[in-house]
């Protein structure tokens, strides 16, 4: 479905990711592992195209030159220099870090904004399914988003990529912050997202022991480079990944 091959990005003449290539089925679970800064989230802006909107925004304001090397394809196409809205188009949607949501409207205008590209009756069915995925949201339907809980915020952010209906969506980081118990009810979602939908899922995380039990196929990723892949229980039972995720 995606074929990452020999990625490379630099920021002026710091190199994010070095000759950095993957592949992605459909309808597979894939995580990206990796510590703070290791480059995850420069990987998940280039799958999805941001990066090429950063390195205008960045050559019209005289900032740092971004460059990116490589090829990216999306269901054989070369999506390389595809902009982030027609890759969208194409059903590839990222849900950023942070809680990217509008936090002046109530959770059900989020829903709604998000599907856009969509027809109303897609709209409507795919919040419904939001709605049965994240039960925790029903009673905050008229709630300003920017009045709930990091947690709350984060389970909005998911809903709002699926409101786009995707094909490949992208979580950067989504337990970021969380409680314990936040990242459980999250976790339990993705997996639901596999099981009732099989939407193709890339995560990426730096909390490995919530991540590798659920994934189909991992990448673990250090200093911009690929350092192990496996499936979730070869990763689990690796000396290395225990070591530098698990303490053990």
């Amino acid at each position: 479905m995606l074929d990452v091959q020999n990625l490379m990005v630099f920021f002026e003449n710091a190199l994010a990711l070095n000759d950095f290539s993957m592949e992605i089925r459909e309808g597979q679970v894939v995580g990206v592992i990796g510590s703070n800064s290791a480059g995850k989230t420069t990987l998940m802006n280039t799958l999805s195209g941001l990066i090429i909107d950063m390195r205008i925004k960045e050559k019209r304001r005289g900032g740092e030159r971004i460059t990116v090397y490589g090829k990216v394809f999306f269901k054989g196409e070369d999506i390389t220099d595809t902009r982030p809205s027609e890759r969208v188009k194409k059903g590839i949607v990222l849900c950023r870090e942070r809680h990217p949501i509008f936090p002046e409207s109530d959770v059900q205008q989020n829903l709604q904004m998000a599907g856009y590209l969509r027809k109303r009756s897609e709209i409507q069915e795919t919040i419904s399914y939001v709605f049965e995925l994240f039960p925790a949201l029903v009673p905050l339907k008229s709630r300003k988003a920017g009045f709930m809980s990091g947690g709350e915020q984060q389970m909005l952010a998911v809903g709002m990529a699926l409101v786009a209906r995707p094909q490949l969506l992208l979580l950067d980081e989504p337990l970021l912050g969380l409680s314990p118990m936040m990242q459980h009810l999250l976790v339990d979602a993705i997996k639901g997202l596999k099981a009732r939908s099989g939407i193709t899922v890339v995560i990426s995380e730096q909390f490995a022991r919530p991540v590798l039990p659920m994934i189909d196929f991992g990448y673990i990723i250090e200093n911009g480079m690929l350092t192990l892949t496996g499936t979730g229980s070869e990763l689990m039972d690796n000396p290395e990944v225990k070591a530098a995720y698990f303490g053990i």
